[in-house]
């Protein structure tokens, strides 16, 4: 068994992989950021074992299945290539202010172009050597341990908080939008009352990821 699963991890990652990998990435950044921001109590979460970390999982039915349904509809947009970023803003309950936004940037890589060059053009760069699985999940846990060291800098969220993700899609003909998804308000900070870090990024050389999070700061 051991040995098949080193044989998986070391082969070059196909667009359904690197599908499944992206989805799964927000599976567990969302429910990490949920529980080291307090949003949820921590008994509603439980110790899994996952990119070699300790990792908490939402235990809350509920909370699981309004995960699963967003990620279902990721996963079909990311087949599909039309979605460019994802967002989990966490609001304050007695104002509605946005005090947190997670922004999870999206690329994907363009296809082998069939069109010819000019004469005397600059020739191609060297074809990108193919990551393995292996590789790409040594540079997602170095997301993880930044979204569960963010608690050394960001402002403690002293009031009851709730959530929100909202996804963002290309202007192509063919991106359907689902009736149970609404236009939404990009819930944006005011400006003079934000700080931003950005975070690391990984690639599986099929899709990159850049992530970052903004947060408010003063009265």
């Amino acid at each position: 068994m051991a040995t098949k699963q080193a044989t998986r991890t070391n082969q070059a990652i196909t667009i359904k992989g690197s599908v499944a990998i992206v989805t799964e990435f927000f599976e567990y950044s969302v429910n990490s950021i949920l529980y080291q921001r307090g949003v949820y109590p921590s008994d509603d979460f439980r110790m899994v074992k996952k990119y070699g970390l300790p990792m908490l999982v939402t235990s809350d039915d509920s909370l699981k299945e309004y995960i699963q349904t967003i990620l279902a509809q990721v996963q079909e947009w990311l087949m599909s290539s039309h979605l460019t970023r994802l967002v989990l803003a966490i609001k304050s309950v007695e104002t509605d202010e946005t005090l947190e936004r997670w922004q999870f940037d999206i690329h994907t890589e363009d296809g082998p172009s069939s069109a010819g060059a000019l004469p005397g053009a600059p020739k191609p760069a060297a074809k990108k050597k193919n990551k393995t699985e292996k590789e790409v999940q040594a540079e997602i846990q170095g997301i993880m341990k930044q979204i569960t060291s963010s608690v050394t800098f960001l402002p403690i969220l002293d009031e009851e908080c709730t959530f929100t993700i909202l996804a963002y899609t290309d202007d192509a003909p063919d991106t359907a939008i689902p009736s149970t998804w609404d236009d939404a308000d990009p819930h944006l900070i005011d400006r003079g009352k934000v700080e931003q870090v950005r975070l690391r990024s990984f690639t599986t050389n099929v899709h990159s990821l850049e992530a970052m999070v903004a947060y408010r700061v003063g009265e």
